[in-house]
């Protein structure tokens, strides 16, 4: 455990000191721009965020995703994202709870819902740890310590490759993922943790039973480039620094998702930085956008800089609404004002 809380911190760490953003693949998003509307016919004030995710109530479509956990670092991040998510009624997730599962000391770091008694929070455990001995009780645990809305397992091949002791064994994972979506009562979402996930994989795993996908995809942070920072040999290093670009552009992995799956519940993440992707993400199909290293910086430098970015970031999505002539995020994701540039 004292190996687990290290990488916790060194994760932390590297993120924010460290350049570990792809280096020449972006999330996609840059290729598409909006149609202004010079009349939108709107008043600003009566422009609605609201959304449903899950059949829960929001405030908006924006998603703390989830970053971290297990230190005490990370417990004042995590209480300060929680009560940001509570005050705008946002979707929050917490990092992997492996370390929590395994040493319940830490479980604080973690329990937010008395801090968030209205948010909606998400569970998160690495769907690999089924081939490790976990199974359902292990995975109640991690609900519980959250009181958590749904169980999110996260899928990290590349990272467990180049992790030092990694665990790499993913055979017959999605039989498992299956038969924990038939016991569990809460929805189990699946997402990446900045890779992708292609349509063929996501079919894969709706027909598992799988309520939500988080494509997750490639153009924020490589965690390839920060394993290779972490890295114990020359061997490791490299693969890093070979692989800090591999993986899916989250846009790409929107479209192709929704254009066969038009009602599974789509969460776009990886890379987006501020409101106005946030609204992309959305007009491409999406039902709720991520955030993971904006939230992690702002929270890292104190309550009054993350929730100016929260309010920065919900006046982005709304400003996007109104200069499109979109009242509410259903108009927008229907009024195709957002177009490819060819």
């Amino acid at each position: 455990m004292a190996n687990t809380q290290t990488r916790k911190a060194d994760h932390l760490r590297i993120c924010l000191e460290e350049d570990v953003q792809f280096n020449q693949l972006n999330t996609g998003f840059n290729y598409y721009r909006f149609t202004h509307c010079c009349l939108p016919e709107l008043n600003l004030n009566e422009v609605d965020l609201t959304t449903t995710f899950l059949g829960k109530k929001l405030g908006a479509p924006l998603l703390i995703s989830s970053m971290t956990g297990g230190t005490q670092q990370a417990k004042i991040i995590n209480t300060r994202l929680a009560e940001v998510a509570q005050n705008y009624r946002l979707a929050m997730g917490v990092g992997s709870q492996r370390i929590a599962v395994e040493n319940p000391d830490v479980a604080h770091t973690f329990a937010v819902r008395s801090l968030a008694p209205d948010a909606v929070l998400f569970a998160n455990l690495g769907a690999v740890q089924l081939n490790y001995t976990y199974g359902i009780e292990q995975c109640l645990q991690a609900v519980d310590i959250l009181e958590a809305d749904a169980l999110i397992l996260h899928l990290n091949p590349l990272q467990e490759c180049i992790q030092p002791h990694g665990d790499t064994n993913f055979k017959g994972l999605l039989d498992k993922i299956d038969r924990l979506c038939q016991q569990l009562e809460i929805p189990v979402i699946v997402k990446e943790v900045g890779n992708g996930i292609s349509a063929a994989m996501a079919k894969k795993l709706i027909e598992a039973g799988v309520a939500a996908i988080d494509v997750a995809g490639a153009g924020g942070t490589s965690w390839a480039k920060v394993e290779s920072e972490r890295a114990e040999n020359n061997l490791q290093r490299r693969l890093g620094k070979t692989f800090a670009d591999w993986g899916i552009p989250t846009a790409e992995c929107i479209v192709s998702i929704r254009q066969q799956y038009p009602h599974i519940p789509l969460i776009a993440s990886g890379g987006l930085r501020d409101g106005l992707e946030v609204a992309k993400a959305i007009a491409l199909g999406a039902d709720l956008a991520g955030m993971a290293f904006p939230f992690l910086q702002a929270a890292s430098e104190s309550p009054q800089a993350l929730d100016e970015l929260v309010r920065l970031s919900l006046a982005e999505v709304e400003t996007v609404l109104f200069c499109t002539g979109n009242a509410n995020l259903s108009e927008l994701r229907q009024s195709r004002m957002l177009k490819k540039i060819t």
